[in-house]
């Protein structure tokens, strides 16, 4: 198993980080070098999982063979494209279960936008949790994508905060101790979203602003369909609580409806107001309404029991499945 050793060690000694690449191995190529450097500031040694996610183009042959001062580096294959989501469980999973001796744990993307730089600030606010279960995150404290994107960012983390009651504004990029690591790996909403399940298993987590570095080169392979899909899984982790939520929201609903119908008739047998027929207009529609209404709790109901009895993708059990390969890079 992963060394349990206590999360304030974790500046003083050997980090693993894990890091999801799709084709991007120029972008890999660059940080390598500047993790490296970034540990051996901070007087850390280290290695980097890279999790091939089923990339279709070929890795660099100059990527293999290289020698770094402060870390070691390997390659852990997947069969198939999972998206980064699925990747990085699949990596915390082959971390836990292959007994690599590490003091902390780092995700991050492979791009260039998690900052090697930053890495060391994430360990020394992780050396400072109490406990053994811990994840400090990168709280993004400045973006560099267009006003469309940073626009409709907001609108997400506002649908997010209003379905689930949670206010995100964290990423990937993250410490986490080896213990809590073992839990993740166990949470079922790994497979989904790391993050999300960080905040749906209820670790303690902190954050650190940092500001989101720039891409090394070309563009995201990610486009808006994706990140509507990357979005719409994170608030899937919590469908209970989300369904939870609307179903209260319905109901408010039926009670106005019938309110307002009280109040129609009323009006409609105890005063001279109203033109002829408006009241049965209006009664109609207020009950039409509040039959939609009713309909979806009912359908909510069976969705979020449904969800509940489906057996689920357990990382720690599953992920070797989609492991093709590992070998020293």
């Amino acid at each position: 198993m992963v060394n349990e050793s206590p999360t304030r060690d974790a500046v003083h000694g050997r980090v693993v980080i894990v890091t999801p690449v799709f084709n991007d191995w120029s972008s890999l190529a660059r940080l390598l070098p500047e993790i490296d450097a970034a540990l051996g500031s901070a007087g850390l040694v280290g290695r980097v999982m890279v999790v091939d996610d089923g990339s279709t183009l070929e890795m660099p042959a100059e990527l293999s063979g290289r020698r770094y001062a402060n870390l070691e580096a390997a390659l852990v294959k997947l069969r198939r494209n999972l998206g980064h989501q699925r990747a990085i469980a699949v990596g915390l999973s082959y971390l836990v279960t292959a007994g690599i001796d590490a003091n902390a744990i780092v995700v991050m993307d492979g791009d260039g936008e998690d900052s090697p730089e930053d890495i060391p600030r994430l360990l020394a606010e992780l050396s400072k949790a109490p406990g053994k279960h811990h994840v400090v995150f990168a709280a993004r404290a400045k973006r560099f994508e267009g006003p469309l994107f940073r626009a409709m960012y907001h609108l997400y983390r506002f649908v997010h905060w209003l379905l689930t009651g949670v206010a995100v504004r964290v990423g990937n990029f993250s410490a986490l101790s080896p213990a809590a690591a073992q839990a993740l790996c166990l949470h079922p909403d790994t497979w989904n979203h790391y993050a999300a399940s960080v905040f749906r298993s209820r670790i303690p987590f902190s954050t650190v602003p940092l500001s989101r570095a720039e891409r090394y080169a070309g563009a995201s392979h990610m486009r808006y369909s994706g990140l509507v899909a990357h979005g719409l899984s994170a608030i899937a982790v919590f469908s209970e609580v989300v369904g939870a939520r609307l179903i209260v929201a319905f109901s408010a609903m039926v009670g106005l409806a019938i309110i307002l119908l009280a109040a129609v008739v009323a009006v409609r047998l105890f005063t001279p107001l109203g033109v002829p027929g408006w009241a049965t207009t209006a009664a109609g529609l207020l009950i039409l309404f509040a039959m939609q209404a009713v309909l979806s709790i009912l359908i909510l109901v069976l969705v979020v029991l449904g969800d509940r009895s489906q057996a689920k993708v357990i990382p720690l059990r599953d992920a070797g499945l989609f492991i093709d390969s590992v070998k020293p890079l």
